[in-house]
């Protein structure tokens, strides 16, 4: 009899008799390709486990669209690999997924192989079963990345910035290379990436797929056992599989890679994607794997289909940021979730979960998050994180956020980039500056402004853009902090000797108004 909600796997996959079998791989949620796996796993076609825990998506509230994406793209994969003539096995379980394979090895007698998994609770987990079955379960070092964290976790200290290592990995990888020296002549292009989106530029439209039969049922069983998690459900669009992701990233390269460096870091209503790759929810799980990604990147700059500043920017989010925020990740953990260098205490604004404020920015930045697990680097940055910190928000809160939230996000990649960027959570790890910003920002990269209930160019008072002020306000109330960052110490200065008595006054007041007003979570997320 089918199980609940996996019809359509059990009617396409006919289980294996666990001791026929001398071998079998595990392939987490985000292990979706057999291309990093050694050799012999594609040579002889070893048992696949895949497995579905109930209790890993309780853990947190994780967006419905997220939920969905997960499991429906780990069904689709399965089946792809039962079609390529490997077994399969797909397992679901109420508990964690050691709990499920803990059931398994007692009815298999074979040995098991598990990669690394990335996020740390499962890999302690995973290592625990191991040990309990120390001669039949083995790990694998995860292969899902360029960099080996071994050659650079000792690196990670106050300091070491990615700047650094992206060059050393540019090197390493010949991405953009002449030789010793970087194409062009200059490693960085992010002066050419700051443009604001001319008004009527066209942008092309994001191919988007229609769910099919099995992420229909699997988006009954989110509704059903997840009702009250994060984000809606309407008009779920994503890739679920390899040949549809690749689909994606093709589009990409032709349309949008191009315009994608000077228009990165632009803001425009009703458009939360622009010239955006939206491609990491694809890698983060595997469908595209980041050489592959990074190739088709640097042929199209070869080819002369896309400038080097677009494509510069472009790999240097992959081999470099992203790259280095797992090493950091890996050498940081666990002490790493508790940091709090503000020392801030206040619950998540009540916005976050119902995206609904008069701030135009916060609500355009938010809209795209509730309603499909999505929006780009610099609303993530620049406005929802730069918002938090300016309103002496927990910043554990928003990181637990972040990762409910995004269908790409992973502890792994949102947690270095919340509590070690964004934040400053880590007191200066891995940025060297705190990332706040007041109105001016927004308005320069935006059209948001202009239709606001409030008035970019007013720094105090009830009409007032609150960026403004407590921008200003954070500056004096963190002063040590600015101070002894040598890139915006001289904030202080400005606040110290260019605001007259009255503007601090009205800076101090209107930021107190605002922050006993604002409305907050009942609870705390952390």
């Amino acid at each position: 009899m089918p199980r609940p909600f996996l019809k359509h796997i059990d009617k396409k996959l006919e289980k294996p008799d666990l001791k026929y079998h001398k071998k079998a791989i595990f392939i987490l949620h985000d292990q979706l390709n057999l291309e990093p796996w050694p050799e012999w796993v594609r040579e002889e076609k070893p048992l696949l486990i895949f497995m579905e825990s109930k209790k890993k998506g309780e853990e947190i509230p994780h967006h419905k669209m997220k939920a969905v994406y997960v499991l429906s793209s780990m069904r689709h994969f399965a089946l792809e690999c039962a079609d390529g003539g490997y077994p399969v096995l797909y397992h679901s379980t109420n508990g964690h997924f050691e709990d499920g394979l803990s059931d398994l090895m007692n009815e298999f007698d074979g040995e098991l192989w598990f990669m690394t998994p990335l996020e740390w609770d499962s890999r302690e987990r995973f290592r625990k079963l191991a040990k309990s079955h120390s001669d039949r379960v083995h790990e694998i070092e995860n292969s899902f990345f360029l960099a080996d964290v071994d050659q650079w976790k000792e690196k990670i200290e106050p300091g070491y910035r990615m700047e650094y290592f992206y060059r050393e990995m540019r090197k390493q990888t010949g991405y953009l290379m002449n030789g010793e020296k970087p194409e062009g002549g200059d490693w960085n292009y992010d002066d050419q990436n700051r443009e604001s989106l001319p008004k009527g530029h066209s942008v092309p439209e994001i191919t988007t797929f229609e769910p099919d039969e099995i992420t229909l049922e699997v988006m009954e069983m989110v509704e059903s056992y997840f009702p009250d998690s994060f984000g809606k459900l309407n008009n779920f669009h994503y890739a679920v599989t390899r040949k549809q992701a690749l689909e994606l990233l093709d589009e990409f390269i032709d349309e949008r890679l191009d315009e994608f460096g000077p228009y990165e870091d632009a803001l425009k209503t009703g458009d939360h994607k622009l010239f955006h790759s939206q491609l990491s929810v694809y890698m983060n799980n595997g469908l595209l794997l980041p050489k592959e990604v990074c190739d088709r990147a640097a042929d199209a700059y070869e080819n002369g289909v896309a400038r080097l500043n677009s494509v510069e920017g472009f790999i240097r989010q992959i081999i470099g940021w992203r790259e280095y925020i797992r090493i950091y990740y890996e050498a940081m953990m666990p002490d790493v979730r508790n940091v709090n260098h503000f020392e801030f205490d206040k619950n998540l604004p009540e916005m976050y979960w119902s995206g609904k404020t008069k701030l135009k920015c916060m609500e355009e930045s938010l809209r795209p998050v509730i309603e499909e697990g999505y929006s780009h680097h610099i609303q993530r940055l620049m406005i929802l994180s730069n918002f938090s910190n300016l309103t002496e928000t927990d910043p554990r809160e928003l990181n637990r956020w972040f990762w409910f939230a995004y269908a790409d996000a992973y502890e792994w990649v949102e947690l270095p980039n919340v509590l070690g960027m964004s934040t400053f959570a880590d007191g200066g790890v891995l940025a060297s500056k705190p990332y706040v910003a007041g109105g001016n920002y927004i308005n320069k990269m935006s059209d948001y402004c202009k239709n606001c209930a409030y008035s970019v160019t007013k720094k105090t008072g009830e009409k007032a853009c609150p960026f403004n002020y407590l921008y200003w306000n954070f500056v004096d109330r963190q002063r040590d902090t600015f101070n002894n960052s040598g890139r915006v110490n001289f904030m202080v200065n400005m606040f110290d000797k260019k605001k007259s008595e009255e503007e601090k006054k009205a800076i101090r007041e209107s930021s107190e108004t605002f922050l006993s007003n604002l409305k907050r979570m009942d609870s705390k997320l952390v």
